[in-house]
């Protein structure tokens, strides 16, 4: 059954395919640019910006880290590039692994100190670029709407089956 607080405001009818991929266009295209701007930015203190991203995520995590399954969860990456990339970072003395307590084969990450400093120093600056370029194009109305809807297209994606299938007729015209 469909999470209703995702679902309420659906409208029970079928979208037009030609929105829904024109929505998912203006999505996708927002954050190319906006992804390739960050990158130019020069805040990312020597660390790549996945390799941030990699931080950040372990800074949500409670003292007893996350295992990397759960890191590729939040992350683009596969979990052998994923490997390789906590294996840098370890090296660099920025996260370290451990023991998952009650869990003789488990691994987690966690962020050393070094590591917590790094990513809020990078972290402040990474925000202000935000700031710069998603709160300078969008007021507080729209920044407030834009976090609604990314937060439930990405909750529904739960409920929603996957495409594969889902057509007898081919691809539809766009």
């Amino acid at each position: 059954m469909p999470d209703h607080d995702v679902d309420a405001s659906r409208p029970s009818s079928p979208t037009d395919v030609r929105a829904s991929v024109a929505a998912w266009e203006a999505l996708f295209r927002a954050q190319v640019t906006l992804v390739r701007r960050f990158a130019r930015h020069d805040v990312w203190g020597g660390l790549s910006m996945r390799e941030y991203d990699v931080l950040y995520a372990l800074s949500g995590a409670d003292e007893q880290g996350l295992r990397l399954r759960e890191l590729a969860q939040s992350s683009l990456l596969t979990q052998p590039s994923l490997s390789r990339l906590v294996d840098r970072l370890e090296h660099e003395g920025l996260v370290h692994r451990a023991p998952v307590e009650g869990d003789r084969r488990g691994t987690a990450v966690r962020l050393t100190a070094e590591g917590r400093r790094r990513q809020r120093e990078i972290g402040r600056r990474h925000a202000r670029s935000i700031d710069a370029l998603v709160g300078g194009a969008l007021d507080a109305d729209e920044l407030a709407t834009l976090e609604r809807l990314c937060t439930r297209l990405r909750l529904a994606q739960a409920d929603l089956p996957d495409p594969v299938g889902l057509t007898d007729d081919g691809p539809p015209d766009v």
